[in-house]
C-alpha cells in the first residue's frame, strides 16, 4: 500500500450550493479537475474508481442546512505543477473565496513543497500542493 493514493472520495459540505459552485468550479478548473455531474443539492469533480482503474480521487461538494462551524477540517487536492497552484489560489479568491496563505514554499513540510490555502465561502480549509522540483 506504500506510495497508494490514500484518499479514494471526499465530501464537503457547504450551506449555498450556488455560491460554492462558483468557487469550486474555478479552483478545480484551475487544477485541471472536471466536474462531472450536478443536482440540485451536490455536485461531483474527478473520476470515480472502478474495478478495473482506481487510481482516482473524488470529490463532493453538498449543501447541508446544518451549521458549519469553523474547525481543523482541511482538504489538499494535488496540483501538476506550481502554476496550478497560483491559479488555484487565485480563482479562489476572485471566486468567493479567502486568502489563508498565499502561494510559496513550506520547507518546513521539505524544499519543493509548494502550496496555497484557502477559506471557502463557508470557511473550509481547502489547499493545493505542487510537491515536485521547479
Amino acid at each position: 500500500m506504500a506510495g497508494a493514493l490514500m484518499l479514494d472520495h471526499v465530501s464537503i459540505t457547504v450551506s449555498d450550493l450556488a455560491r460554492a459552485a462558483r468557487f469550486y468550479d474555478a479552483v478545480m478548473a484551475a487544477l485541471g479537475v472536471p466536474c462531472v455531474w450536478r443536482e440540485h443539492d451536490a455536485i461531483g469533480y474527478g473520476a470515480r474508481n472502478t474495478a478495473e482503474d482506481d487510481g482516482h480521487t473524488y470529490l463532493t461538494i453538498r449543501a447541508t442546512a446544518a451549521t458549519i462551524g469553523a474547525d481543523r477540517r482541511h482538504w489538499c487536492f494535488r496540483a501538476p505543477d506550481r502554476a496550478a497552484v497560483d491559479a488555484f489560489h487565485a480563482a479562489g479568491v476572485a471566486h468567493g473565496g479567502a486568502d489563508d496563505g498565499a502561494p510559496g514554499t513550506r520547507p518546513h513540510y521539505h524544499e519543493h513543497y509548494y502550496a496555497a490555502f484557502l477559506r471557502d465561502p463557508d470557511g473550509n480549509r481547502v489547499e493545493a500542493v505542487c510537491n515536485r522540483a521547479p
